[in-house]
């Protein structure tokens, strides 16, 4: 009969990883993710990046939070899709 001795628990711990990035202030916002990838994260539970370089996994309402300024900079200046560039 072998015996085996277990550590004592503060030593085991369920850490989870921190996939936030900054201060926690990305935590008040909405952030900009494309559609497509915030349906994969419902589905496979993988994180997605907003745009301001966040990552998460989705779990929470986005219309209950301010959007993330940093976000809607970033969106508003990119270019418009649809393959007609202006000259």
């Amino acid at each position: 009969m072998s015996t085996q001795i277990l550590p004592d628990s503060d030593t085991q711990s369920d850490v989870k990883p921190d996939l936030s990035h900054g201060d926690g202030d990305h935590e008040r916002f909405a952030h900009y993710v494309k559609k497509a990838k915030i349906t994969e994260s419902a589905v496979t539970g993988t994180p997605v990046i907003a745009l301001c370089g966040k990552v998460w996994v989705p779990n929470r309402d986005p219309k209950k939070y301010p959007v993330c300024p940093e976000c809607k900079e970033i969106y508003e200046s990119m270019q418009p899709g649809g393959g007609k560039g202006e000259e």
